[in-house]
């Protein structure tokens, strides 16, 4: 086996800057020099050497692969979606990497018109993303971006349904893109230097976009901004986001060339979302709520003062947001970490509570653009129950399968328990976690056991299935999620516990999970592989530091970990816009608290499990030089001999490889390294 590589020239190339008065250190800044030949020569030997040490792997790798794709109908099509006259639906081909986007006039039995075929843009080019599909409101044309790079800066173009004639082709756009009445009309953002999207522009078809007009343009760093019809066509949205503000402005969609008016101006810490309905705005806000509430207020008079209670805030219940139709709302709620829905009859003023039955599920809102429907899509899934699309009549209860995501080869959820159980932090709280496994599990403590984490922007880490992860289950492990403070999973209170100065809540809450599952027999260290990306990354970091004794593998995928020197440089993509979920560092108590914990700086002489790093060259979230530094400094510092594998996607960004067949092979590889390290690799 090939040793592992070094940075060239030297193993450390120490550059200084000066924080808060003091000298500070970074031996491995240089990886940051993007030109520099000798940094991409540098990726590319950890990639020889990730790769050798990942031969013995191959045929695990080519039969989990297999496997995989194996579960897959990979000639499939999506519930068609009725609007306006037309079904629209997505469908994918065996062999064809992405989508296919098309639409039936009528009736299913009609033609079939082929609107956008994904794996046509993508042609010759190793990375494609679609970033916007936006129908106009007359359904003749189609606007839609697409990222070649994985950078996440896009091209929109305008097609003609009709003759597919390119109407329009603007670059270096964002995702937000909405049309206006006229179907000639389309707002648009574009993105900054810091890729962050600040200025909404203005275009009309037939003219040359470098005369479009500036409609709005965002000075403050810490705010994004974008731009949504209401889905009853009546206005345009404009929006501007930080983590914990929000301000809308509002246009009549018939009137694009019109200004758009403030609804509620910005207040820090007010965070509000509004849709339109027969005169008022109807807005999700935590207005003196910190689970959230619906109000609503006329939009001749919208703001604060005038916003009356709709369904008032309880603590106990997270408000997570509505769909709205023309006689009913759908209510998403959040209780005991469990998602509620809820229809609300407007007319009679009546709640009509829509039940599910497993203890550990997930439950999100379907495709509904059609404002006059009497039916709610929503999709239910668990840890053991395909993605299953159910359509619900508001008006009877009656709840009608649509579709249920196919599982090749023989799938039988009968042979698999989801449990929910609580872990105990070390301040008292309890700390759910959702895991499942083959039944006929031994608590012997001697399974291995796949445990994941995120904890951070209020994100839930949902219980739902994954049908690739059936290759894991049937080889005996457990996989497990630690619903760490950090998200939402317990209301709002739950995600401030785990930010700012609560940030090392988030880990020792996992420690907290990880224990708790040797301690009722799930599992040992010696079988416990631990796993996350981006800030979940964050997490893995920190916790390899604080208890590298407690995990046999840790898998950090983009990995968010040189916290001190990222949140230092506001030059850099996303930085300011994150003061409102780690703190702004030129506070010193801040800077202080990061540093304590950033797993880049907190890195010693000492053991540290197995470690398999993802990075991408393009990722504009979390620089590829964050987890290249820290591949680098643990090279230098670990004194055991586990294995430190560094992959970096040359072509790609934060999400990785593009299309489904990719996807699955980097699947397949973190598997194998998994059960290789387990020393299930040849089972």
């Amino acid at each position: 086996m090939t040793t592992p590589p070094l940075p060239p020239q030297a193993k450390t190339i120490p550059q200084s800057q000066i924080y808060h008065g003091q000298t500070y250190l970074d031996n491995y800044a240089w990886l940051r020099e993007r030109e520099n030949p000798e940094v991409l020569a540098y990726l590319e030997a950890e990639n020889a050497y990730t790769e050798q040490v990942m031969v013995p792997t191959a045929q695990l790798q080519a039969t989990l692969y297999q496997e995989i794709l194996g579960r897959i109908k990979e000639t499939d099509l999506s519930v068609p979606v009725w609007l306006e006259g037309y079904y629209y639906y997505t469908r994918t081909e065996a062999g064809q990497a992405y989508p296919i986007h098309c639409r039936k006039k009528e009736s299913l039995d009609a033609p079939e018109q082929v609107l956008l075929d994904q794996n046509l843009l993508a042609l010759g080019h190793a990375y494609f993303s679609l970033g916007t599909f936006e129908i106009s409101p007359d359904h003749q044309l189609l606007a839609y971006a697409t990222d070649l790079t994985g950078g996440e800066t896009y091209t929109l173009f305008v097609k003609n349904l009709a003759t597919e004639a390119i109407l329009a082709q603007i670059p270096n756009i964002y995702t937000s893109v909405a049309w206006a009445n006229d179907n000639a009309t389309i707002f648009y953002t574009i993105l900054d230097p810091a890729m962050r999207p600040f200025q909404l522009y203005r275009h009309r078809l037939g003219t040359d976009f470098k005369n479009d007009v500036l409609i709005y343009h965002e000075p403050d760093e810490a705010y994004y901004l974008g731009v949504d019809q209401t889905k009853d066509r009546a206005y345009l949205l404009l929006s501007l986001s930080s983590k914990i503000t929000n301000e809308i402005y509002y246009l009549n969609a018939d009137t694009p060339t019109e200004a758009f008016q403030v609804m509620q101006p910005r207040i820090k810490g007010l965070e509000y979302g509004a849709e339109h309905h027969e005169g008022y705005f109807y807005i999700v806000t935590n207005d003196q709520a910190q689970n959230f509430k619906l109000v609503r207020t006329t939009v001749t008079q919208p703001g604060r003062e005038y916003w009356q209670d709709v369904i008032p805030h309880r603590p106990e219940v997270k408000f997570e947001g509505i769909d709205v139709f023309a006689e009913y709302f759908a209510v998403f709620e959040r209780e005991q970490g469990l998602p509620r829905l809820r229809i609300l009859d407007l007319a009679r003023q009546e709640f009509r509570a829509v039940p599910f039955e497993e203890p550990v599920y997930t439950l999100s809102g379907g495709s509904n653009p059609d404002f006059k429907s009497t039916v709610l899509r929503f999709s239910y899934t668990s840890l053991i129950t395909p993605n299953t699309v159910f359509d619900y009549d508001m008006t009877t209860g009656e709840r009608e399968l649509k579709k249920q995501t196919e599982v090749l080869g023989g799938y039988d959820p009968d042979q698999y328990q989801s449990e929910r159980l609580q872990a105990t932090a070390p301040d008292g709280t309890l700390v759910p976690i959702s895991l499942v496994y083959k039944k006929g599990l031994v608590l012997d403590g001697k399974n291995p056991l796949y445990l994941y984490g995120y904890g951070s922007y209020g994100i839930n880490i949902e219980p739902q299935f994954s049908s690739q992860r059936i290759s894991i289950l049937d080889r005996g492990l457990v996989f497990a999620i630690a619903h760490i403070r950090g998200g939402e999973d317990l209301g709002r209170a739950w995600y401030e516990d785990g930010k700012f100065l609560n940030k090392k809540n988030t880990f020792t809450d996992f420690i907290a999970c990880a224990e708790h599952l040797i301690q009722t027999g799930y599992t040992n260290p010696e079988q416990l592989v631990i796993a996350g990306g981006s800030a979940g990354g964050l997490l893995m970091g920190g916790v390899m530091n604080l208890r590298p004794d407690l995990f046999k593998a840790v898998i950090a995928q983009v990995p968010f970990v040189d916290v001190v020197n990222t949140m230092m440089d506001s030059t850099l993509p996303l930085t300011v816009i994150e003061y409102d979920e780690w703190g702004d560092p030129n506070d010193p108590v801040f800077f202080d608290y990061m540093a304590s914990y950033s797993p880049y700086d907190n890195l010693e002489s000492k053991a540290y499990p197995n470690l398999l790093v993802t990075a991408g060259l393009n990722d504009p979230r979390v620089s590829y030089w964050e987890p290249a530094k820290w591949t680098a400094k643990l090279r230098a510092l670990k004194t055991d001999q586990n294995r430190i594998l560094l992959k970096t996607n040359l072509g790609a960004g934060h999400g990785g490889a593009s299309g489904r067949y990719e996807r699955i092979k980097e699947v397949a590889f973190e598997y194998a390294f998994m059960l290789d390290v387990l020393g299930l690799a040849t089972s």
